[in-house]
């Protein structure tokens, strides 16, 4: 791992409780700045409910951190709409934003759209389809934005279990989004779930931003947030389990192939390659980086050995 990314684990990775509420609602009545939590919802009534009334419970009614709670429906053919309005968010529907530009399917088409939607100098956007939600990943990345003039942007990090098993979730993240990440991008090798869709960060940031109109847009966020703003100005926070619907292997495969081609377009900026991968295992004091070799070496075809030759000529 680089020596910067090393420094930048212990100086921009916290925990929800670093930052405790009353401190957080200290800095936000010091500093004047509105909050807005998005959720982007398809198809999530099971769910979306119970995030929009823990986040009005918690973060409205009983302390007044977030000043704006939007549900940005895109398309969805359940109560997704209904469910969110009765439990106290305000629904806005994707074609609704900006109708003079056809609006295409994809998550970072309702992201680059809430914008519109939303007025907060820091936009939060938590995924619609996490069960057994705690207002805690809406606090725990709002807290640094609102305490440290310094950062720009927060992500969320957190176990993923999958099926009972710990840390078997964020498959995507594993098998495409960090190895190339590591390799081409690795300042930004410190992120322990580079594409969870739970993060926070400055209006004056994003909207600098393109935006990926489908699963690609966390990676290409972080990548063009770290060459606007820098290393320093990202940061993570540990906000414990995320429990959420998991998608089938041909989704997650559609889903790599637009990360992928995410980092595709990016690459003609030509930017180091690294060989090396680092991933994450939660230890007694949080999670640890753990950093290993890739292996790049390739051996030619075997026509080309002269041994060979020899051998086949004997």
């Amino acid at each position: 791992m680089l020596e910067e990314v090393e420094r930048w684990l212990a100086t921009r990775s916290w925990s929800v409780a670093d930052r405790p509420l009353h401190g957080v609602l200290a800095a936000k009545q010091r500093t004047g700045l509105s909050v807005s939590v998005v959720l982007p919802a398809l198809n999530e009534e099971e769910t979306v409910g119970e995030i929009v009334a823990a986040v009005r419970r918690d973060l409205m009614r009983r302390a007044p951190l977030v000043d704006e709670l939007v549900v940005v429906d895109s398309g969805s053919t359940d109560r997704t709409a209904q469910v969110a309005s009765a439990a106290g968010a305000r629904v806005v529907h994707r074609d609704a934003l900006l109708p003079r530009i056809p609006a295409v399917p994809g998550k970072g088409e309702v992201l680059w759209r809430s914008l519109l939607a939303t007025s907060g100098d820091i936009v939060c956007f938590v995924d619609a389809d996490l069960r057994e939600f705690s207002s805690d990943f809406v606090l725990g990345i709002v807290a640094p934005l609102l305490t440290d003039p310094d950062v720009d942007l927060v992500k969320a990090m957190y176990d993923r279990p999958l099926g009972g098993a710990a840390g078997q979730g964020g498959r995507v993240t594993e098998l495409m989004a960090r190895p190339l990440l590591n390799m081409h991008w690795p300042q930004l090798a410190g992120f322990v779930q580079p594409l969870g869709g739970e993060y926070a960060a400055r209006r004056s940031l994003l909207e600098q931003l393109p935006f990926p109109v489908g699963y690609g847009v966390e990676l290409g966020m972080l990548v063009d947030a770290l060459h606007l703003v820098g290393l320093d100005s990202l940061a993570q926070v540990d906000v414990g389990v995320r429990r959420h619907r998991h998608q089938d292997g041909q989704a997650l495969g559609r889903m790599a192939a637009a990360i992928y081609r995410t980092a595709q377009l990016r690459l003609a900026r030509g930017h180091l390659v690294r060989p090396s991968l680092t991933q994450f295992e939660r230890g007694e004091d949080g999670f640890e980086p753990r950093t290993y070799p890739v292996d790049t070496e390739e051996r030619p075809p075997m026509a080309e050995i002269a041994e060979y030759a020899h051998r086949r000529v004997a």
